[in-house]
């Protein structure tokens, strides 16, 4: 019984709009300004996407917002921080590999030297001497980026269950970066419930460090925040794919 109990808070506190998936230290919300035009890519399956749209935005209001906030006050910030940072650090192979795919071998070589430096000198990447002391610079390299880097188009967009906003091309790509992601908890770790407590510890330790509030500023300012997300989501994509 235990088990699935412990399921459904993980479903729950992985329902967060992509916003809030982001690294908390990058006011992503400034990406998302309505253009006035919803034909950045095809939206096909749009009464889907709209359904799970609002699913998402209600649990994120009635479960992840609350909980987060409740979690925050336990825990101070430097703690959070820390926790964020290890988690961060150990989705390196994820944004080397696809900086090697893309040709970036500065920035691959750059995510290299964070990863052995903060592991070893920043107590697994809690602290980032790397970035601190030597003023080196993670990439946000993804297989998603990677394919746009070759020219493939988005194909549709997609809003999924749990992960928010996305297109087919993002969607291949989180699939084939999961392969090389130690963030791929319940594949990597076991028992199952330290996987699934550790997924759950990411998502909330992640939201309480997000700037809430600017998601809700966000739905308030746009005529139409679906739309506004979607194109906010589309534009930032593009313009990491073209950096």
């Amino acid at each position: 019984m235990m088990r699935y109990v412990v399921l459904i808070l993980l479903l729950l506190a992985l329902a967060v709009p992509a916003a809030a998936q982001e690294e908390f230290a990058d006011d992503l919300f400034e990406d998302y300004v309505e253009t006035g035009g919803s034909d950045l890519v095809p939206d096909p399956l749009y009464r889907f996407n709209y359904a799970v749209y609002t699913f998402n935005d209600k649990l994120y209001f009635w479960v992840m917002k609350p909980v987060s906030k409740g979690y925050a006050r336990v825990l101070p910030v430097g703690v959070r921080t820390g926790i964020h940072n290890m988690f961060d650090n150990f989705l390196f192979p994820v944004r080397f590999v696809n900086s090697v795919f893309q040709g970036k071998f500065k920035g691959a070589g750059s995510e290299l030297a964070c990863f052995v430096i903060n592991t070893t000198s920043g107590g697994l990447g809690a602290t980032r001497p790397a970035q601190r002391e030597f003023g080196l610079k993670n990439s946000r390299e993804d297989l998603g980026q990677t394919l746009g880097s070759y020219s493939i188009k988005e194909g549709c967009y997609l809003v999924l269950p749990l992960l928010g906003p996305s297109s087919l091309r993002d969607l291949l790509g989180t699939v084939g970066d999961s392969f090389i992601s130690p963030g791929n908890y319940l594949t990597y770790i076991t028992p199952r419930e330290a996987s699934i407590g550790l997924m759950v510890l990411d998502a909330v330790n992640t939201t309480s460090l997000s700037r809430l509030g600017d998601y809700e500023t966000l739905k308030q300012a746009a005529v139409d925040p679906y739309v506004a997300i979607k194109d906010g989501y589309i534009q930032l994509r593009r313009k990491r794919v073209q950096n």
